[in-house]
């Protein structure tokens, strides 16, 4: 396989018609570690808006239990993205999905905002740090897929096209990020989950390089202190020296979204799992405790 043969495959595809298709090859295939990274972002930035985190305070749910909540997430991200919106394992994660959020009362906005994130968070991250540029299809197919699993999971009014719901989440972000003890707190313990991954001392510069790569809105939202000038070029030019690296490797032949996450409450996943153990306390997801 050549270097280029996941774009060139892009490139022949729909990005309405083939969405999922496309997403799947570019989070999967081409970019998986970016979109893993970004949607940690993504998940950082719903933390900024106080509505959100308020209602994540009262549910205790990052406080008690931020891995399997972040576990849980992606997971059933991943199993949309790999399986589709309309495949068994995926309505079975929709179910999960809008099962969990009926337990609570969310705006639309707030949902359609979330929403946003999944979108633009990794178009952006990697239109900076990503091997190789994205193609139009790639960022088209994005809004398309996650446009179907919003209207899936119940949000409405999403814009109809990829420049007015970029507009949309950049309008929201003006007027609803703001400081709050909950934004706080729920950072906090967000952050806190990021440096468990990584051995003891390098957690303190694990937290630095995660504050360089926040914006000054986001930081002020957080609470967060910026992080040294020198932090954010290190990790800048790290990134694109990973990125310089990436593009001399050959094509992923296989990738799995769901085992790509790595999830450590659910050991094995997707082996021996199916999307109704996720977002529940049920014994199998104590088996990585």
């Amino acid at each position: 396989m050549r270097r280029y043969h996941w774009l060139d495959r892009i490139a022949d595809l729909d990005p309405v018609a083939d969405a999922t298709e496309i997403y799947r090859i570019s989070s999967g295939h081409e970019f998986p570690w970016d979109y893993l990274r970004a949607l940690e972002f993504a998940l950082l930035r719903t933390f900024c808006v106080p509505s959100i985190s308020e209602l994540l305070a009262r549910t205790g749910e990052f406080e008690h239990r931020p891995q399997k909540r972040y576990d849980d997430t992606a997971l059933l991200m991943a199993e949309i993205a790999e399986h589709g919106y309309d495949s068994t394992r995926g309505k079975e994660a929709l179910r999960v999905i809008n099962r969990q959020h009926r337990k609570y009362t969310i705006s639309n906005d707030d949902m359609l905002y979330t929403l946003s994130t999944f979108v633009y968070e990794p178009i952006d991250w990697i239109t900076e740090f990503g091997w190789r540029p994205l193609h139009p299809h790639e960022r088209h197919a994005a809004f398309h897929h996650y446009s179907e699993v919003g209207h899936r999971m119940g949000i409405r009014d999403i814009p109809a096209g990829y420049a007015s719901f970029r507009d949309f989440k950049q309008r929201f972000e003006r007027e609803r990020f703001a400081h709050s003890p909950a934004n706080q707190a729920i950072g906090r313990y967000t952050m806190d989950l990021f440096r468990s991954w990584y051995p003891r001392p390098l957690r303190p510069l694990v937290e630095t390089a995660a504050r360089s790569q926040l914006d000054p809105p986001m930081l002020g939202a957080l609470g967060l202190p910026p992080a040294p000038a020198w932090a954010g070029r290190t990790v800048r030019a790290a990134l694109r020296g990973r990125a310089a690296v990436v593009r001399l490797l050959p094509p992923r032949r296989r990738a799995s979204l769901t085992s790509s996450v790595g999830a450590r409450c659910y050991p094995g996943y997707p082996a021996g799992f199916c999307p109704a153990d996720l977002g529940a306390d049920q014994s199998k997801a104590d088996i990585g405790r």
